[in-house]
């Protein structure tokens, strides 16, 4: 019976996750893994978003979501829940072509830990192609032929055709897109690792924000402020994996406890938000879920 899955999270808005804290320019950047520094959404925050949707759609304290998720703060200690949510990991990153539309931009390292996380969910991966150990920071690799060069933010890269065969149906279904495939073939883009560093780093929208003195209609002293976001259309991916409840009056095995999040928060409306700004239409995610063989 399955006990685990993975959820595939395409934004439809801007996602800020907010660090919580800042050591550059930007007053609110985003959550980054601190090795990689790729985006990222931290499992504690997923899981907070899965509760929260939990609690809006069942009566608050019903058992289910308490055998789940765990009781609230100040009973925390009484056990643990019974769902184990990882980070929202990166997997595409959108990213502005001078040349055309923009592309999904991705690169071996992120396709090779997708390609393990998937394989330890019992999930079908794929092998990368030859072509992608040879890749250099000057060449970007196209499921199609697009011309000699194409401009990914400033940077100029000579383009080469390569073998996503086995890979754009595997990202096809975590979009939950009707036409997934056919646009992964127009604009995915693999580029080569330290090249999707830099895009990482640097390709995130920063935007200004201000308070606005509603007496003066003028900024208010201080008010300005950046904040980081991800991008619409960033695909991310969650692995989950499920337990048997330890609440002593739920008796659920792990199949139920899964399936209590991937049926009845995501059967029939397969939305989630992630992140802040919610009140200004911002984090929300299509969801597709891919179940697991253990």
């Amino acid at each position: 019976m399955n006990t685990s899955a993975l959820l595939g999270l395409l934004a439809e808005t801007s996602i800020h996750a907010g660090a919580g804290q800042s050591g550059g320019v930007v007053d609110l950047p985003i959550q980054r893994e601190a090795h990689t520094g790729w985006p990222v959404v931290y499992g504690s925050a997923v899981k907070g978003a899965l509760r929260a949707l939990a609690e809006e759609n069942t009566e608050k304290n019903a058992p289910w979501l308490t055998a789940v998720f765990g009781p609230e703060t100040n009973n925390a200690s009484d056990h643990a829940g019974a769902l184990l949510v990882g980070d929202a990991r990166l997997l595409l990153l959108p990213v502005r072509s001078l040349t055309g539309h923009f592309k999904w931009v991705t690169c071996p390292a992120l396709l090779r830990r997708f390609a393990a996380d998937a394989a330890r969910l019992g999930l079908t991966a794929f092998d990368l192609p030859a072509a992608f150990a040879r890749l250099d920071r000057q060449t970007v690799l196209l499921p199609e032929p697009t011309g000699e060069s194409l401009y990914l933010e400033e940077f100029r890269l000579r383009t080469e055709q390569a073998d996503f065969e086995t890979i754009i149906p595997v990202l096809a279904s975590l979009m939950d897109r009707f036409d997934a495939e056919t646009a992964l073939r127009k604009q995915l883009a693999l580029v080569d690792d330290d090249r999707f560093s830099h895009l990482a780093q640097f390709a995130t929208p920063v935007n200004a924000h201000v308070c606005i003195d509603n007496r003066t209609k003028t900024v208010k002293p201080g008010a300005l402020w950046y904040e980081e976001s991800l991008p619409p259309d960033t695909l991310l991916y969650v692995a989950l994996h499920a337990q048997a409840a330890r609440r002593k009056e739920a008796d659920k095995s792990a199949a139920e406890v899964l399936a209590h999040v991937t049926g009845d928060l995501f059967g029939q409306r397969p939305y989630l938000q992630l992140g802040g700004n919610e009140t200004v239409g911002m984090g929300w995610c299509k969801v597709s879920v891919q179940h697991g063989e253990g």
